[in-house]
This record gives structure tokens, sequence and C-alpha cells, in this order.
């Protein structure tokens, strides 16, 4: 009898359980977001297309032609993108994806939400068997105190272990520090050399890096003037310095929120 009645509790407990999500189908969507356990599917990758991204020329060549070796199943690099913010990393990478995709359906976009490196292996073990090749991307890697630790295993991963990285399977990192694959070591406190160290070795693991620096006043007003050229419109170059100046940089980013002003007062959409 207490048998029958575990069995009953049992079989109880499990129709008030959740049915386990489904597989996920990595040949479909053109990205996805690994959350841990799962995968979201995206269906339509948020991209912009690759002219519309100014004054990083070089890189555009060196990520889209990376992206595409992947794709074609060559050697590809790791990569990463380090840098002055606004300039364009981390849509460069969609971009990238996007217009190699336009090709071919053999790349897709994994971005890992925030805290899901612990279960990277688990997401290389899903991926591996895959007839399909995935860049993997983690946005906005910290080097603060609270990053240390990710930035280590994250070092640690980018190393290999036993079982090695399928070739279908690359990463691509982006950061906002600036000094990262600087090798002069100015510091004069141990903590701040270790902090140094660790960051270099990291880099020291990336096949491709690829430096964003901050726009000079030139390059600045051209970007705006490439983005508001197209709609018949123009602008004052003093105003345009001045709505960097306020916002505390000039950068791609800060270039298309001022072209995005001067399109609403014409009426106009960028």
């Amino acid at each position: 009898m207490a048998g029958e009645a575990l069995d009953r509790i049992a079989a109880a407990l499990e129709r008030l359980a959740p049915p386990p999500p489904p597989p996920t189908d990595w040949l479909s969507a053109p990205a996805y977001v690994w959350e841990g356990e799962r995968a979201r599917a995206v269906p339509v990758l948020d991209a912009l297309l690759l002219d519309a991204l100014h004054g990083i020329d070089a890189q555009k060549v060196a990520l889209r032609n990376n992206c595409a070796r992947l794709a074609s199943e060559a050697a590809a690099h790791d990569v990463l993108l380090w840098g002055a913010r606004g300039m364009g990393k981390s849509a460069l990478v969609r971009a990238s994806v996007a217009d190699v995709q336009r090709e071919t359906n053999a790349l897709a976009l994994v971005q890992l939400a925030p805290g899901t490196l612990p279960s990277f292996p688990a997401l290389i073990s899903a991926l591996a068997g895959e007839n399909r090749a995935f860049l993997l991307f983690i946005d906005d890697l910290g080097f603060d105190a609270d990053g240390r630790a990710e930035m280590l295993a994250l070092r640690s991963l980018l190393d290999g272990g036993v079982a090695p990285r399928p070739a279908n399977i690359r990463l691509v990192v982006t950061a906002n520090r600036r000094a990262i694959i600087e090798r002069e070591d100015t510091s004069t406190a141990i903590h701040e050399r270790d902090e140094r160290d660790d960051a270099l070795a990291l880099a020291d693991r990336f096949g491709l890096t690829l430096g964003f620096h901050p726009a000079d006043k030139d390059t600045y007003l051209a970007i705006v003037t490439e983005l508001v050229a197209p709609l018949g419109l123009a602008f004052e170059h003093e105003e345009a310095m001045a709505f960097a100046i306020q916002r505390g940089n000039r950068s791609g980013r800060t270039a298309l929120q001022f072209a995005t002003e001067i399109a609403g007062r014409g009426g106009k959409r960028l």
C-alpha cells in the first residue's frame, strides 16, 4: 500500500510539474540568446547595414572577413573588440553577422546573457554537433573588481580543456577598457599590475584584436555629414561640436544622436 501511495504522489507531482522546454532548433533562427540552461531564438537579428557604420572601415573589413571564413568552414579567429564607448563595437558584431547571413544561413549569432559564463561548457556541448557555424557573443566584458572573476573564467575557457572547442564555434567579445592590449606597464601598485597582467593575458588568447578609438573632430563631423546628407539636410558644425561636448565624448553613437536630432527637426527619419 505504501508503494502504491508513493506512486500516486509521484504521478501527481509529475502532472503538476511544467513540461521540459523543447530542444532548441539551432538551424532556424539568425540569432539566439543563451540564458544559462536553454537558448531563446531571436527570429529577426537587429542589425544595421555595414555601410551605416562610419569611421571604422578597417574594423568592418576585418570582422566581416572573419565571420565569412567561419561560415565557410575555413579557419577563423576568436575576436576581441576593445576601446572607446559608443564607437560601434556591438553594432559591428551584429552588422557583420547579418551581412554574411544575406549570402548564407551557415552562420548564427549566439549572445550570452549576463551571468551565464559558468554554463559555457554546456553551450559548447549543445552546439558541437550542429551543422552550422556559431559566433558566441559576450558584450561589454567588465574589467573592474566585479568583472575580474568573469574575465579569469573566460581566459581559462579560451585556453581550452581536455575537450577541444569545435572549429564551428568561435567567440567575439567587446570591452570598453581602452588600454587592454597596451604592453607598457606604468603602474606602481601591485594590484594594478595584476589587473593589467590579467587583461593582457586575456587579450593574448584572441587571434584578432580590433581597437576602437574616440573620434577626432573631423571624423565626428564626417559621420554626421554621411548620416544627414542623404536626407538633404544640413547642420552647423558648431552645434554638432557643442552637442558632443555636452555628452562628454565624440563617437559614432553621439554622431547618430545628433543626426537624429537634425532629422527630427527636418521632419525626416534616419
